[in-house]
């Protein structure tokens, strides 16, 4: 029996300094930060600065990822501020330790 390959998928919020939220999707967590950090993604994260890695969760399957990010797009500010604080209470740039 064949068994399922396992991808990776993520779900990460960044920040700006002024505190604007952005959730995203991704397959490749190093590489869609650093296209943020750099500003080649062009509309909502490049006119409002969220270039700041501050919360994200990996995922092996596209479904329950997409799920996931659906679910904390309907969230309200403060159970989203709640969560990045669960995880990163500093609000720390965490893409710095992570790809570097």
């Amino acid at each position: 029996m064949a068994t399922k390959k396992e991808y990776n998928f993520y779900i990460y919020i960044l920040a700006s300094d002024t505190g604007t939220l952005y959730i995203g999707f991704t397959n490749n967590l190093e590489r869609r930060i650093k296209e943020h950090k750099s500003g080649i993604i062009k509309g909502f994260t490049q006119k409002y600065g969220c270039n700041k890695l501050v919360y994200y969760e990996h995922y092996t399957y596209v479904n329950n990822t997409l799920e996931r990010e659906k679910e904390l797009k309907k969230w309200n500010r403060n159970k989203k501020q709640d969560l990045i604080k669960s995880m990163n209470p500093h609000w720390k740039d965490i893409s710095i330790e992570l790809f570097t």
